[in-house]
């Protein structure tokens, strides 16, 4: 079976999204889209994730859960769990450990959260984008033990990226690499390796996915995931991250 997937979203909590982005608007726009695998992840924290399950519930969408997260090299990291309480606890504690600096709502954005009803229940007070002291590997290395998926963010972007603030892709435990315009790695292919304006350290999975902050960009760059006979979602009701992991296997580029 091949499913759409967006794995990149950000809701109405995150600075620079737009107030629009409740998660009921979200996921009213993915089933519309027909992109049947998705996960919201936005800044830092994860505070909207609850009414997103329950609105994905309600439709027969598969999530995952979770943020993108800002490391102390200020490279932006989605951290993917397929369990709503496991996300929770992992982004309410990177919360705890970004840096006191609040948020100004009138300068930087406004950053709420709301229930299933887009009703607003509370307001995020440290400001989001800023980095938690933790390391890219260490952060890969919290995740996978919480059970997790890693995939370093828009690597192939000139800000908050691998290639922006390392100069290059490096090697490390991702379960995926997300590209904006992963056609780069085609278009070069038959160049030497030195004259490569990106390289892959080794083989990785490649997706690419929305990064989306407005409404209209929900599913502009959706990826097909094949997972063949496996069910997408457990018996529990939570996504199936070996069939996940199955079809990633099918995305691997060779660098």
């Amino acid at each position: 079976m091949i499913v759409r997937a967006d794995l990149h979203l950000h809701s109405c909590v995150s600075p620079c999204g737009d107030l629009l982005m409740s998660p009921r608007q979200i996921v009213k726009t993915l089933k519309e889209k027909h992109i049947a695998l998705a996960a919201l992840t936005d800044h830092n924290v994860a505070f909207n994730c609850p009414a997103f399950a329950a609105c994905c519930n309600e439709v027969g969408i598969a999530a995952l859960y979770g943020m993108e997260a800002q490391t102390a090299e200020e490279i932006h990291v989605l951290c993917l769990f397929p369990e709503l309480q496991t996300a929770l606890d992992f982004c309410t504690a990177w919360y705890e450990t970004l840096p006191n600096v609040m948020n100004k709502p009138e300068v930087t954005g406004d950053q709420v959260y709301v229930n299933e009803r887009d009703e607003i229940i509370g307001e995020v007070e440290k400001y989001l984008i800023t980095s938690a002291p933790y390391a890219l590997d260490e952060c890969a290395d919290r995740v996978h033990k919480a059970g997790g998926l890693v995939i370093p963010a828009h690597v192939d972007r000139p800000a908050f990226s691998m290639t922006s603030q390392l100069g290059a892709i490096v090697a490390g435990d991702w379960d995926a690499l997300e590209f904006v315009r992963p056609h780069i790695l085609q278009e070069h292919a038959q160049q030497s390796v030195a004259t490569l304006p990106i390289a892959l350290p080794a083989p990785y999975a490649i997706t690419t996915s929305s990064d989306a902050h407005y409404v209209e960009h929900i599913g502009r760059r959706a990826f097909e995931l094949d997972i063949g006979d496996e069910p997408l979602v457990t018996g529990s009701g939570s996504v199936n991250l070996a069939a996940v992991r199955a079809g990633l296997e099918k995305r691997v580029v060779h660098p």
